[in-house]
């Protein structure tokens, strides 16, 4: 990510911040709940042109990869240590 980056990109950069912040400290449903903040903003922003193409495919990565990392990342998915 470059030095100047817009208003846009600073927004979505916090929303991946707190995801990051999230996933380091094992909180599952908040960095769930981050992901779908994450994904709605990018949207709204395709939407309304406020990303250059460039950037737009820097987060499009970014999203897919934390897509990745996501899959079954929640505390419903534990199996309890017991069984």
């Amino acid at each position: 990510m470059g030095l100047f980056k817009s208003a846009y990109e600073k927004e979505l950069d916090s929303v991946i911040k707190k995801l990051q912040m999230n996933l380091s400290n094992n909180y599952k449903d908040a960095a769930q709940e981050n992901f779908k903040e994450l994904q709605t903003l990018f949207e709204r922003l395709v939407t309304e042109g406020k990303l250059k193409e460039k950037v737009k495919a820097q987060y499009e990565k970014t999203i897919s990869e934390y897509a990745e990392k996501l899959k079954g990342y929640a505390h419903k998915d534990q199996k309890p240590y017991w069984t």
